[in-house]
């Protein structure tokens, strides 16, 4: 089955042109002018995942960005002004999974949908687990804590149910890294860490008393919502 791209930009002819050009690998494409048009094809068609220019009539694409995350956990790519440094940290603060700075190459952007993409089907996002103040509903990518939805990138999202669905496992950085991107983890490679610490702080979860996860000193995480592991073995 063919994936599902929203477009929210009101230029309409660059959203005709990649309109065709995602067409042509194989993506079937919904355009939409105005947030307002947007948020409406989100709720009727579901798409698989939105591309969202940060400048729109009517709201910002950060507002946009920030309402699409209270209820959906849809994959989001955002356009940028081109050196912007600012507009992208906002972006990805507020649950932005990539963003592209404009004028982009559009087989550039083929490249981030497919690497998207592929990150949210490589781990079994089917059932459900509750682990007291924690909800995790992996068929709709729904995280509740203390019943009140929490707001994850897709990246955070796929590491939080990559450790819950290997409880007990501790999972190195180039494991972790390996399953959410499919690439090998280097010695400068921050990235597993930061979006470790951003989970973190969404859950609550203090790193010195951890409820959720913990780090293992000179290795990676392990998801501890059931039982605790050896404290010595944690590294704060």
């Amino acid at each position: 089955m063919e994936p599902t791209i929203l477009i929210i930009d009101d230029d309409e002819r660059l959203n005709q042109l990649l309109k065709g050009y995602l067409s042509d690998f194989g993506f079937k494409t919904l355009t939409a002018t105005n947030p307002s048009e947007g948020l409406k094809k989100l709720k009727q068609k579901s798409p698989d995942l939105i591309i969202l220019d940060v400048m729109l009539p009517e709201m910002d694409g950060f507002e946009v960005c920030k309402i699409i995350r209270q209820a959906y956990t849809v994959p989001i790519i955002m356009l940028t002004a081109k050196g912007e440094l600012m507009d992208k940290v906002v972006g990805l603060e507020l649950g932005a999974d990539d963003y592209l700075a404009k004028p982009f190459e559009p087989r550039e952007l083929v490249a981030r949908i497919h690497s998207v993409l592929r990150r949210t089907k490589k781990i079994d996002f089917s059932g459900s687990r509750t682990f007291d103040r924690l909800e995790i509903d992996f068929s709709k990518r729904i995280v509740k804590l203390d019943g009140e939805m929490l707001t994850l990138t897709t990246n955070e999202f796929d590491a939080l149910a990559l450790l819950v669905k290997n409880p007990e496992k501790v999972l190195d950085r180039d494991q972790i890294l390996q399953e959410l991107r499919g690439m090998d983890c280097d010695a400068f490679n921050r990235s597993v860490d930061i979006t470790m610490s951003r989970l973190r702080q969404k859950l609550k979860d203090n790193p010195k008393n951890p409820a959720f996860i913990k780090t293992i000193w000179g290795t990676g995480y392990v998801f501890v919502g059931d039982k605790s592991i050896n404290e010595d073995q944690m590294d704060e």
